[in-house]
């Protein structure tokens, strides 16, 4: 079951005793955690039939005599235990989870993991409660997301903004979201994102990010890679070494597995890149300019100066420095 059908239940009156949520992806945790604690009661119920545990704070025999409880003036209550992967004794929440009380709805968050499932507990929990996994969304999938996102908001983005929000955030969606509300806020009935919303409303410049160095190397046009490190050195929260590095080395990996392919048109490409024309272009770009020896180089130094950026060989050189040497050693041809 995903967080949307779970909500969509709780909207229609159809309740289950016990929900477990957990996984690597906060975001949909959340989103469920703060319906079941501002949506399920109203304020007056609220009042008398809401509690709230941290599982760091939590004492296991609170938490189990709090869902014991019978609703006061309401059909139902709800106990939340946030957090949940912190609380100490976790594993002795078993005796309830064999026996819930059908008049609590107790919902469970147990962020950055999953349970293992070996122990009693899980297994107590597959047998009575609704189990909601909430898995970290691939990488690949990212901009497909924030694609469809907006469209459920009403929007529509172009490829190149959908790069800029993906390059610069990252796989965080609860980031991601609360740059779009930013966006929300400010285009005041206009409906197509550019990236010149991007830069105006979020603050990601749209001519030195991630994605225009990734470009300037795939051109092998080292003055405008330099120019946009140069950028970096002077705006280091713009472009941190740990962001840079780590989104390059994605992007020409992807270019690297082209060379698999048969079929390496930008038509048998477009899918490769999830139908963003941005990407294959610049795909075979670099290609052209590279071959595969040159694309595996790149890989190499990538990985060579991402373990220089956290300090393994390095004395402290800065993210500017560091960066500047590896593109003129990826696109000037020096090893």
């Amino acid at each position: 079951m995903s967080a949307e059908k779970i909500i969509s239940d709780w909207k229609k009156g159809l309740f289950k005793s016990l929900y477990w949520l957990e996984g690597e992806e906060d975001y949909y945790i959340d989103q469920v955690m703060d319906h079941a604690e501002h949506k399920i009661l109203d304020e007056a119920a609220a009042e008398f039939n809401l509690t709230v545990f941290y599982g760091k704070d939590a004492d296991w025999t609170a938490v189990v005599n709090a869902c014991r409880r019978y609703p006061m003036f309401a059909e139902r209550q709800v106990v939340l235990l946030k957090e949940a992967q912190q609380m100490k004794d976790i594993d002795k929440l078993e005796s309830y989870v064999e026996q819930p009380l059908a008049s609590t709805v107790f919902v469970v968050g147990y962020k950055g993991k999953t349970l293992d499932k070996r122990t009693k507990l899980y297994k107590s929990l597959k047998a009575s409660a609704e189990i909601f996994n909430s898995e970290k969304i691939k990488d690949y999938k990212l901009q497909e997301w924030i694609s469809q996102y907006l469209l459920s908001k009403g929007y529509s983005i172009n490829a190149k903004a959908v790069s800029l929000l993906d390059e610069h955030i990252g796989n965080d969606l609860a980031r991601i979201v609360n740059e779009i509300e930013k966006l929300d806020l400010n285009l005041k009935g206009k409906k197509t994102i550019t990236e010149d919303d991007i830069e105006r409303y979020i603050g990601i410049s749209k001519e030195y990010n991630v994605f225009e160095l990734q470009s300037a190397i795939a051109k092998k046009d080292l003055n405008r890679a330099l120019t946009i490190i140069g950028y970096f050195g002077a705006n280091p929260k713009a472009g941190p070494i740990q962001l840079v590095l780590p989104a390059l080395y994605a992007s020409f990996s992807k270019i690297y597995t082209v060379f698999g392919m048969k079929d390496k048109s930008e038509a048998a490409l477009r899918p490769h890149f999830y139908n963003n024309s941005f990407a294959v272009k610049g795909a075979l770009e670099a290609i052209r300019n590279y071959g595969y020896e040159g694309i595996e180089k790149i890989l190499l130094l990538l990985h060579h100066y991402n373990l220089k950026g956290v300090g393994v060989g390095d004395p402290g050189t800065s993210d500017a420095s560091l960066m500047r040497e590896m593109v003129v050693k990826m696109i000037g041809g020096r090893s």
